[in-house]
């Protein structure tokens, strides 16, 4: 069993900063892995926000988000960060950090190839 805890939510004003962290714990495995957010607003589907490759490092990241959220992992602690830099109001949303192995391609934006989520952390971006 893989173990996710998420930090780093809260309230903040629109074009603030925010980091949200995830650290795994437990049968971690690196096989084909990858790891990172997705998030769901209020009363919206889902999304994806962004994924990295565990062993290459190659990073992902929806259009809407794209120059302003930087996605980094620290290996050695099996933990990712996400940097959200001049954030919106749209950018408020229950972000979910996930983990998978034997991520493919054509499935790194797909929420059924990650096997394991944390409980989620509210970020709210509002005046």
């Amino acid at each position: 069993q893989v173990y996710l805890a998420e930090s780093g939510g809260g309230l903040v004003q629109p074009g603030a900063s925010l980091r949200l962290s995830c650290a795994a714990s437990g049968r971690v495995s690196t096989n084909s892995a990858a790891m990172g957010w997705f998030r769901q607003p209020p009363g919206k589907d889902r999304d994806f926000v962004s994924i990295i490759r565990w062993n290459g490092g190659h990073t992902y990241y929806a259009d809407s988000v794209k120059g302003r959220f930087t996605l980094s992992r620290e290996k050695d602690k099996n933990t990712v960060n996400l940097q959200m830099n001049n954030l919106k109001p749209e950018d408020s949303a229950v972000y979910y950090c996930v983990r998978g192995t034997g991520i493919i391609l054509s499935s790194i934006w797909s929420q059924s190839a990650y096997s394991n989520w944390g409980q989620g952390t509210q970020v709210t971006v509002s005046s």
